[in-house]
């Protein structure tokens, strides 16, 4: 309940995202992983990537994304060269509520 916040408090609706890694991700990745770090550097810098990074046993990439619905938060994961390259082979996103100070909230 947004009511029992404190004042100097906010929830954001976000998207957890799950990229799992095939299992030569190791091998495909080189190739296309300064691409793909440059994609998130630029989506971190429009503020629509809040969080990413890959979990150090080679499973899984996870990031938090700021979409307006489920389908729009896939579609970010399928645009990025990882996908297309096949170093992830699977995405779920599910939504995520993001503690955050009122004014990291976008504005709009």
């Amino acid at each position: 309940m947004a009511s029992d916040l404190p004042e100097n408090l906010a929830i954001e609706r976000v998207y957890l995202l799950e990229a799992t890694y095939a299992p030569d991700a190791e091998e495909l990745r080189r190739p296309v992983r300064s691409r793909h770090l440059a994609r998130i550097a630029e989506l971190r810098d429009e503020g629509v990537v809040l969080e990413a990074g890959a979990l150090l046993d080679m499973s899984a990439s996870v990031l938090l994304v700021r979409a307006p619905d489920e389908e729009a938060a896939l579609e970010i994961a399928r645009r990025d060269v990882y996908m297309t390259a096949g170093v992830w082979v699977e995405l779920r996103a599910r939504p995520f509520g993001r503690v955050c100070r009122p004014a990291e909230l976008p504005r709009g």
